[in-house]
This record gives structure tokens, sequence and C-alpha cells, in this order.
């Protein structure tokens, strides 16, 4: 099925996608993007996901990533990408990647819950009352106050935010959940149509690149 898409995205016609100078060809499924955009780790197929916390979609996808990532391939990495547009955005960027930084995937987990479904965005009106929300959060789960501050302004987590914008740029995500295979395609739930299909793309994608 890959190949015949593949075959259709060849003869499409190509419209700009920016900054990066690229072309992105859509066969209704994923969109194609020639040349594709260079990726971190050029030994494994890396599937990024943009997501944001507060995000429904998002949420609704988590269980069908969870049991993926239990069965996926060893020549997959998947790296998650906080989407970066406006402030509360980028709060939930931060606040992500501080509980990474803490080592406390569990908390990662635990905030999804808490602000996609109890609907507790942890977002204030100020930086530093959103900072305060976010600590308590993490002090109730077991971090020390010192140790969230630390991380929270650490140099590790800025440059993760500089770089989530700026993949959030060049990408040009405009919805979430978003996916990007091996710097090549770009698909979502919408175009895959559901989030099982959509599992089941991102494997037929990756197993594409794989071969090649």
């Amino acid at each position: 099925m890959i190949r015949s898409l593949l075959a259709v995205a060849a003869t499409t016609l190509a419209v700009a996608i920016a900054p990066a100078p690229a072309a992105a060809q859509s066969v209704g499924a994923f969109v194609e993007i020639n040349p594709p955009i260079a990726t971190d780790n050029q030994s494994k197929i890396e599937v990024v996901e943009f997501f944001w916390y507060e995000c429904p979609h998002c949420y609704a996808l988590e269980p069908f990533l969870k049991s993926w990532l239990k069965s996926k391939p060893g020549y997959v990495q998947f790296v998650r990408v906080p989407v970066i547009w406006q402030p509360i955005h980028r709060s939930h960027a931060r606040f992500y990647y501080t509980l990474e930084a803490l080592g406390r995937q569990d908390l990662v987990a635990k905030a999804f819950e808490t602000i996609a479904q109890q609907h507790n965005v942890l977002f204030g009106d100020s930086e530093e009352q959103t900072f305060k929300l976010q600590q308590k959060f993490a002090t109730d789960s077991g971090v020390s106050a010192d140790d969230f501050a630390k991380a929270y302004n650490s140099f590790t987590v800025n440059s993760n935010l500089q770089r989530a914008d700026e993949l959030t740029q060049r990408y040009r995500v405009e919805g979430v959940p978003f996916i990007i295979v091996n710097g090549r395609y770009t698909t979502d739930v919408s175009k895959a149509g559901g989030e099982a299909r959509l599992i089941e793309l991102i494997n037929d994608l990756s197993a594409a690149e794989h071969g090649h």
C-alpha cells in the first residue's frame, strides 16, 4: 500500500513549506517533504510527535502511542516535541522539559492527565504564578522545590525550548497531534483515518524509510 501511495506522491504537485527550503507532496494519508529535513539521529528512523498537554486529541492518542512504543521496531526512535505557539504552549513546553530533565516520566503522564482530563491547566496570570502552580504539582509528587527550580531554569530546558520552537516553525505545525516520520513524511490522526490507522501508517512509513 505504501509503495502505491508513494508512487502517487511522486506525481503530485509540490507546495512550499517554510522556513525549510523543502516541498511538500500530499497523498491524502500523509504529506511527503522533498527534499526531507535532516533529523538529529541519522542512525535511526526518527518518529516525532508534536503535542500539547491541553490537547484532547493528543490525550486520546496516548494509549495508542504507549502500546506502539512497547512493540515498535528497534530501528525507530520516538521523539516527543511540545508545540510552541502562544505563551501557554511555551509554559507547558517548559513544564514538560523540566519533568523530563528531572527524570520523572511518571509525572509527564500525570501532568497530561491533570491538564487534559482534569482541566487544571497549571497556567497562571503571570510567569511567577505559573511557576508556583507547576512547582506545587511537582512537590506534591515528591520532587523537591529546589530541584524543580534548578531544572526549570536550566540550560538543558532552555535549549530544548529553543529547539522545540525552531521545529514548530520549520514544520509549520498548525495542529496537534502532528507526526513527522524521518523528516520526510508528515501526517496526523485525521489524515490517517483514526488513531489505530495512524499507528499502522507510522509503521509502514518507517519501514519504507528503513528499506531505503
